[in-house]
């Protein structure tokens, strides 16, 4: 993994960071003194199911073991390596209500993903063609990992020691499992799944024998009623995906996996057949699950909530990686109201790093998200600004806008400061989708007018260059005298009447910006002014 240099006053400082991936570091190096043993790179893995279209909580995850994995670096001169891994030999269970050509995909119901036609017709198989999706999103991000495929893994070999040892404990792991189930389930139960040579389907059934000797289960064909004796090892089987996750925690000795809260339990229970097996469970990090905008679980299947290629038409991708770093144990909305706050704090947080110290460094999430060198960039003009001087300007044309923030930002240009041009295209396209469709314009009320036509007359009395701090003074003395009992009411009707809005940005600024004459003209507009 490629890290920045570190500083000795910069690796002090990880020994007490108060950042949640220093804790989470910390607690991994304790595990690896417990096991001097152990050979080898310090193994992060994270899984994805690929049964839907990836999805950024998909992504959250390796976001976040990431950092964590950077944070151990400072900690210790061991190797490390992530592993990103696809559970691609799960049978298919349902058709995800999101995807095209549904009739071909119900008709491979059972088969592993890896066997099931892709709907899109771009790939061998549709959960080839998930995997490629998850992995350009993960290159997109810089990550450096290995992906695993479990079909790859099941039937090169790579996993057969290790299946064998969960046969061998086959009982032990029936004991874990099957007083966590209901009575009807523990009926067909059994820790291997069978791939039928003649359907081609992953089955659910009950195991009638094991031969560990022989390498072999037996189980009836539920369509024949037949006998059938197939190896457990060679991709014949799989594992049910609790004893699948400890399966695979031995067969590659993995050190640390993140999972969502939903799965405290089964973490709890895969951990009891890794040990069972021989193995050691990965230390691990229980995170709140994502919501969409119903405040409701965010599904794959569903497709609720925000694809990967949506946040990006919006924001860039450092933006997705602060929103993933911040509070992990906070259920958060994951829609598409949340990105103009994350954008502006992901650049709050950039401009803040150069003047702290080596703890408060540790602290600010772009050490984590750029891996410990955040880039030095100025963006003098916030996203949230730009919003409201699109919508002000109705205007969506970017060489318009940087009329705007050249004046503002002295001789600003597009190529001088290409992270801001971004930022435009990002505010375009967040307006013209999400601010412009919503716009809402109210007249004012007759103590509003007036407060209003007299920012109108006072306005031209300022002196072209005054700053938005002084401006701002000006919008408060007016309310005031106007009798706003409570000023957030006066910068409400600000928004409402002139930008079509409920909400808005520091509005002295805002005018800095946008220009004395180009608000006074905004105001006489609203106000039909002669």
């Amino acid at each position: 993994m490629s890290t920045a240099p570190h500083s000795p006053e910069m690796i002090e400082a990880a020994k007490t960071s108060k950042s949640w991936a220093f804790d989470e570091a910390r607690k991994l190096l304790k595990r690896l003194e417990r096991m001097p043993e152990k050979e080898g790179p310090v193994l992060f893995e994270t899984g994805y199911g690929p049964s839907g279209l990836p999805h950024i909580g998909t992504f959250g995850e390796v976001a976040r073991t990431t950092m964590v994995q950077h944070a151990f670096s400072l900690l210790s001169d061991r190797p490390t390596q992530l592993i990103c891994f696809s559970d691609d030999m799960d049978g298919l269970r349902k058709v995800p209500d999101n995807l095209p050509n549904p009739d071909l995909l119900q008709a491979n119901l059972g088969k592993p993903l890896t066997a099931v036609p892709d709907p899109f017709g771009t790939h061998d198989s549709f959960g080839a063609h998930n995997n490629a999706r998850l992995q350009a999103f993960l290159d997109r991000f810089g990550f450096d990992y290995q992906f695993k495929s479990a079909t790859a893994c099941y039937t090169s070999g790579e996993f057969d020691e290790t299946l064998m040892k969960v046969l061998a404990n086959y009982d032990k792991v029936m004991q874990i499992i099957l007083p966590t189930l209901r009575e009807e389930r523990r009926k067909t139960y059994s820790p291997f799944l069978p791939v039928c040579p003649r359907s081609g389907h992953v089955l659910q059934v009950a195991v009638t024998a094991t031969d560990v000797a022989a390498g072999t289960i037996t189980y009836n064909d539920p369509e024949t009623g037949e006998a059938v004796t197939v190896p457990v090892t060679g991709g014949a089987c799989k594992l049910q995906w609790k004893a699948d996750w400890a399966m695979r925690w031995t067969a590659l000795g993995v050190d640390y996996e993140m999972a969502g809260k939903d799965l405290i339990d089964s973490v709890r229970q895969s951990g009891r057949i890794c040990r069972a097996i021989g193995g050691t469970p990965p230390e691990g990090f229980s995170y709140e699950l994502f919501l969409d905008e119903n405040a409701e679980k965010i599904s794959k299947s569903k497709g609720n909530g925000i694809t990967i290629d949506e946040w990006l038409r919006y924001a860039s991708p450092e933006s997705l990686a602060l929103f993933m770093y911040q509070a992990p144990r906070k259920a958060k909305r994951l829609y598409f109201d949340v990105i103009p706050k994350n954008v502006d704090e992901y650049y709050a947080h950039l401009s803040n790093y150069p003047g702290q110290d080596e703890a408060q460094k540790l602290q600010n999430p772009v050490w984590h998200i750029h891996r410990g060198a955040p880039p030095l960039e100025d963006v003098p003009v916030s996203f949230n600004m730009l919003l409201n001087l699109v919508s002000a300007s109705n205007s969506e044309d970017a060489s318009v806008l940087w009329g705007f923030i050249s004046r503002y930002a002295k001789g600003a240009t597009p190529e001088d400061h290409p992270q801001l041009d971004e930022l435009v295209g990002y505010a375009i396209n967040y307006f013209h989708d999400f601010v412009k469709p919503a716009k809402s314009f109210r007249d004012p009320t007759p103590d509003e007018r007036a407060a209003l036509e007299e920012l109108h007359a006072r306005l031209a009395e300022l002196p072209a260059g005054t700053d938005g701090t002084q401006i701002q003074n000006l919008i408060y003395e007016i309310g005031k005298s106007h009798g706003f009992e409570n000023l957030r009411d006066w910068f409400k009707a600000l928004y409402e009447v002139l930008l079509g809005q409920s909400q808005g940005p520091r509005f002295g600024n805002f005018v800095e910006l946008y220009g004395i004459d180009e608000t006074r003209a905004l105001i006489a507009g609203r106000l039909n002014l002669g």
